[in-house]
């Protein structure tokens, strides 16, 4: 398959002796756990959980590199600016930069850990590339393998890592010791709170746009995300669609009916009851 070139994307890069002792105590990611070829994603939260920031993480010989969106690679600097304070750190913005998308291993280039957890071969390459093709084949694999993204799928500042799947895909550490919002995670993770889950929205025909409501029994319980033809992905509350496919209630886009099913790498099953679900 012909590489792919991704619009839109930005580049951060922390240099420096303590770059990565300065993120580790910053960020989702355990880079301890990152290895050299290997691009993880990860997440700058809030102090009250929240994801703020996005990005993919690697490294780059001893500095690590932070991709993410071009349009909120600023914002991340800035933020990142503020922590440093006096550690011996350079902070550097490429804005904006190549980011390729390959289907086979290609020299220079990083496995994406989100589409390995799901027995997908992706890499992510840096700089100029040659020619390349148009994003869908992208978006349909990214979506039949249930890996959601800030802007179509949820906006910064209103999602928790959980529901996202960054307690599922290595972008959430729950043992390398404190980071920005780690309480908060860590507390959800160890109550099984978390409710509000990704999911893989199928239909007979072509979904309606993005931002449409999900419902079950005329409830609201989520709204689609990224959208192509009759597939997309909807952060849903997962024990609400499990009691309406229990009661065999239809689930509806709009006025379309759905299927719903959780991506097989979570090993998450929707909840039939509410004693199940706070199990």
């Amino acid at each position: 398959m012909q590489p792919i070139a991704l619009p839109d994307r930005a580049i951060v890069t922390v240099s420096g002796q303590e770059a990565q002792e300065f993120l580790q105590a910053l960020i989702t990611t355990d880079l301890d756990l990152l290895d050299d070829g290997e691009a993880k994603p990860g997440a700058l939260l809030t102090p009250q959980g929240k994801i703020l920031f996005d990005f993919m993480v690697t490294r780059d010989g001893t500095s690590i590199r932070l991709e993410t969106g071009a349009d909120q690679a600023e914002a991340l600097l800035k933020r990142l600016t503020m922590y440093k304070l006096r550690a011996p750190i350079t902070l550097s913005l490429t804005a904006p930069a190549a980011v390729t998308i390959h289907f086979e291993d290609t020299s220079g280039a990083y496995r994406d850990a989100r589409f390995a957890k799901a027995d997908r071969v992706v890499y992510r390459a840096y700089g100029a590339t040659g020619e390349t093709a148009g994003t869908d084949e992208y978006e349909r694999l990214r979506i039949a393998s249930g890996i959601a993204v800030s802007g179509p799928d949820y906006a910064l500042q209103d999602a928790f890592p959980h529901d996202v799947l960054m307690d599922k895909n290595g972008a959430l550490s729950f043992k390398k010791g404190c980071y920005v919002g780690q309480e908060v995670v860590s507390r959800m993770q160890h109550r099984g709170t978390a409710r509000r889950r990704v999911v893989i929205v199928a239909a007979d025909t072509a979904l309606p746009d993005t931002g449409t409501a999900l419902t079950a029994k005329g409830r609201t319980i989520g709204a689609l995300g990224s959208v192509i033809g009759s597939s997309g992905l909807a952060i849903v509350r997962i024990d609400k669609a499990g009691e309406a496919m229990a009661s065999g209630e239809p689930i509806l886009a709009g006025e379309i009916p759905v299927t719903l099913v959780l991506p097989g790498w979570t090993g998450l099953d929707f909840p039939a009851n509410a004693d199940e679900a706070s199990a």
